[in-house]
């Protein structure tokens, strides 16, 4: 959403969204880039989200926004920062560092824009830096992304990047969010690319636009037959005729540790997705 629109920021309170990120870079115009960073903090204090997780999008480093941006969300009740054009391990470390002077509360994090091809070049060092930062989330930018490669915007171009990232991420315990769909008027063509992004490793996805929440909540949740299987797989391992195996049968198939934990990953999932929605 972008901080300037005071509308959009109101209508958020309402959207069964699992994160809403007040955006200061590229939805804002530059003569309303300050009282837009204002206004993200002052909705943040009010409050009236709910559950929902609400991060602030500041602007890049290299731009004259960024040190107010960062002083000023340090103070305020976001959950996490997120910033732009990351490009190296350095910048990581750099603005966890920037935080800590400003005396942002422990658990403000830092979340990561991956839309440079230095930062793809860089992105296991990058990703290292989360265990001694407060780096915990990448997003791929795929828009900027395709413009500093000059390419067309085909997503088959970034599947490399896709998962050297999720690798990289999934190494050091990060959450991956997908890019946006820049099409919000193509729902079919949105849920085939949710249910790849999810196919890849995928946590989420990121979504410009409110048309596009219903179908990223569906195709990212769990479907009955999955929870089924994974409900059998956990009762099956929980069999005291098959204490202490590593390796049983579940309808027919050789189901080993490894399961019963996806399987756990899945109840999991599925339990916090029913409790959001009370």
């Amino acid at each position: 959403m972008p901080a300037s629109n005071a509308r959009a920021l109101e209508k958020a309170k309402t959207l069964p969204a699992d994160t809403v990120i007040l955006d200061l870079e590229d939805a804002v115009a530059p003569d309303a880039k300050d009282d837009a960073c204002s206004a993200a903090c002052r909705t943040l204090v009010e409050g009236g989200y709910g559950k929902r997780e609400m991060v602030i999008r500041v602007n890049a480093m290299d731009t004259p926004w960024f040190a107010d941006d960062i002083k000023s969300t340090c103070a305020s009740k976001a959950s996490a920062i997120l910033v732009p054009k990351i490009r190296s391990a350095d910048d990581i470390i750099e603005i966890s560092n920037l935080m800590d002077r400003q005396g942002a509360a422990e658990g403000l994090k830092l979340w990561a824009m991956i839309e440079m091809p230095i930062a793809v070049l860089n992105i296991a060092q990058i990703a290292e830096t989360a265990p001694s930062t407060r780096l915990t989330t990448f997003v791929m930018g795929f828009n900027d992304l395709a413009k500093e490669m000059r390419a067309e915007q085909d997503r088959t171009l970034f599947t490399p990047a896709i998962a050297q990232t999720i690798m990289a991420g999934r190494a050091f315990g990060l959450n991956i969010l997908d890019s946006v769909y820049n099409d919000f008027k193509d729902p079919d063509g949105f849920a085939q690319e949710c249910r790849q992004a999810k196919a890849y490793g995928f946590d989420g996805k990121t979504l410009i636009h409110p048309a596009q929440i219903d179908i990223a909540n569906r195709e990212f949740a769990p479907d009955e037959n999955k929870i089924t299987e994974a409900l059998a797989i956990i009762a099956a391992f929980k069999d005291p005729a098959n204490a202490g195996k590593g390796v049983i049968t579940v309808d027919g198939k050789m189901t080993e540790l490894l399961h019963l934990q996806q399987a756990e990953q899945t109840i999991a999932l599925a339990e916090a997705i029913a409790a959001a929605s009370q």
